[in-house]
């Protein structure tokens, strides 16, 4: 009886593992229609619209991919999903007291965004390692940004470049200029929250600094 208890729990978690790899090979070529967090957000406020439009990569601006960049994960072209020497740094400064923000990579935050659900636990994050560890093997560093700018949250019921391009500069994604990209790279850390038009003192402050990390780290090379 346990031995067939065992095989059963085996099978099931065998058929998960063979899913999730299906899901994350889907993703490497469809769009991304829908997000766990859209998903959790219209539930909360069904009285919100969600303004989503997918768009190729090449649609995106190079200003705004390297803006995310220089804001997020500047080693984000090198690393092979997690930066290490980022986590180290972070760990040493929640020991001193100081609160800092995490050290997910850009690949964290896709594959958190794109199969997961937004909590705070060991579970989650053991998934979130595990989908990282997925989307780096099979997908391009080019696709995980592409997925990623399509689907992140950029202002309260806008995701994606497109939609956040749209709403906050009345303009596609392609045109945005230096400084636009940095005021939307600027307002993810609290995108429901911080507006990228007009901009506080404080996200004026942050788009003056990620447009000199975007000088500093010149043009974008990921590998096409």
């Amino acid at each position: 009886m346990i031995k067939r208890i065992f095989r059963f729990l085996l099978k099931i978690i065998g058929y998960l593992l063979l899913f999730s790899i299906f899901m994350v090979l889907i993703y490497k070529w469809l769009p991304v229609p829908l997000t766990p967090l859209m998903a959790i957000r219209y539930f909360e406020n069904p009285e919100e619209d969600i303004h989503h439009e997918w768009v190729p990569i090449e649609e995106i601006s190079d200003r705004l991919q390297l803006a995310v960049i220089a804001s997020e994960d500047q080693n984000f072209p090198n690393h092979n999903g997690f930066d290490f020497e980022a986590i180290e740094k972070a760990i040493e400064n929640n020991k001193k007291g100081k609160r800092v923000r995490g050290a997910s990579t850009i690949s964290q935050q896709t594959a958190k965004n794109i199969f997961l659900w937004p909590e705070r636990s060991w579970f989650r994050k053991g998934m979130e390692v595990y989908f990282t560890f997925l989307i780096e093997l099979f997908w391009s560093k080019e696709r995980i940004l592409e997925v990623y700018l399509n689907s992140i949250e950029m202002g309260k019921s806008i995701y994606g470049a497109e939609a956040a391009a749209k709403t906050w500069f009345g303009k596609p994604a392609a045109n945005l200029s230096a400084y636009e990209a940095a005021a939307i790279a600027a307002i993810l850390p609290n995108p429901r929250v911080y507006r990228a038009n007009p901009a506080s003192n404080y996200i004026q402050q942050r788009k003056n600094w990620i447009v000199r990390q975007m000088n500093n780290l010149g043009k974008l090379d990921l590998g096409k």
